[in-house]
C-alpha cells in the first residue's frame, strides 16, 4: 500500500475552526512534499488539549482512498 509520512504540529487554536464548523479538512504537506487534504475527523483519536502533534503515516489505496492514519514512534 502506498503511504506518506506527515509531521503534524496543529495547536488547539488552529483546530478551533473545525470544531466551530467552519472547516472540515486540514491541509498538510508530507515529508516528501506532497500536499494532503485530510478530513479533520481522522485526527480526533490523536487530539489532546494542546492540539495534534507528532509524526504519522497515512496509508491509502492505489486509487487514493484513505485506508488509515497511525502515529509513528
Amino acid at each position: 500500500m502506498p503511504s506518506l509520512v506527515l509531521d503534524i504540529a496543529l495547536p488547539a487554536e488552529k483546530l478551533l475552526a473545525v470544531y466551530q464548523g467552519r472547516a472540515n479538512r486540514i491541509l498538510i504537506k508530507s515529508r516528501e512534499g506532497t500536499s494532503v487534504s485530510l478530513p479533520a475527523h481522522h485526527l480526533r483519536p490523536f487530539l489532546t488539549t494542546a492540539g495534534v502533534f507528532g509524526s504519522f503515516e497515512l496509508e491509502f489505496a492505489l486509487e487514493g482512498k484513505l485506508i488509515g492514519l497511525r502515529r509513528l514512534g
